[in-house]
């Protein structure tokens, strides 16, 4: 695998390089000093420490890998600060996707290729409980993840607060709501949230939101899939703000 590094020192010189860095497995129950000091340099890093079993690392790597594997990150990651920054630039109105629990790297690519054509600013993740952005997710995206802005964040629920003091509204999407996506403006500056298939946006995070939206189903199937979803949301935003 050409997007792995392996062995404490290898990984901690790559991270004090500023490589980007998805994750980092180590072998779980290793508790030696340089170690420590991995897992301390990934939390203020921002990077996802994964504590697993040791087959799964000798099954990764044939080589001696000292309890230690990092894959590295496909794209290179984005500040959301700095993007809203070059947004109010431009005078432009933002339109950011947040990805909620989704861990599906397909449903992930999906998204982020109806984002992408439907003009979304970024679209934000988080470092943990969030998709991996690999190979199936770059192929999905249809090439998408090399253009859309990508951001990772440790704390969503910051994030969030952040967006909103930045006057940005919280607009999740809940097959529950009996608000409908064509009752709400949606030309104002929105941040879509979107939860994972199973759960749905986090309670957490929809206590935090201005508004809470639904697609009409005339079926007899209660919901669409989370990428099927997205894409009918963000083209009515697209419809929205060109007066269609």
């Amino acid at each position: 695998m050409s997007n792995i590094i392996f062995g404490i020192r290898p990984v901690i010189e790559a991270i004090e390089a500023g490589r980007e860095i998805d994750k980092v497995l180590i072998k779980k129950g290793a508790d030696s000093e340089n170690l420590v000091r991995l897992k301390e340099m990934c939390n203020r890093r921002k990077i996802s420490v994964q504590e697993v079993p040791v087959e799964k690392l000798n099954r990764m790597v044939k080589m001696p890998h000292q309890g230690v594997i990092a894959q590295m990150a496909m794209i290179s990651y984005r500040e959301i600060s700095d993007i809203m920054d070059e947004l109010h630039e431009k005078g432009r109105t933002p339109l950011i996707v947040i990805c909620d629990g989704i861990t599906d790297v397909r449903n992930f690519g999906a998204i982020a290729r109806s984002a992408e054509c439907a003009g979304a600013d970024a679209i934000i993740i988080a470092t943990k409980n969030g998709a991996q952005i690999n190979a199936d997710a770059m192929k999905t995206s249809a090439g998408a993840l090399n253009i859309l802005p990508v951001c990772r964040v440790g704390s969503m629920r910051n994030t969030l607060k952040w967006l909103q003091n930045e006057g940005v509204e919280l607009i999740a999407a809940s097959e529950k709501s009996s608000r409908l996506i064509y009752e709400v403006d949606l030309k104002r500056p929105i941040a879509l949230i979107l939860g994972s298939e199973d759960k749905g946006v986090s309670n957490e995070i929809l206590k935090m939101c201005d508004h809470r939206v639904a697609i009409p189903m005339n079926g007899t199937i209660e919901s669409l899939n989370v990428s099927a979803a997205a894409a009918v949301i963000m083209f009515e935003v697209v419809r929205q703000r060109t007066n269609i």
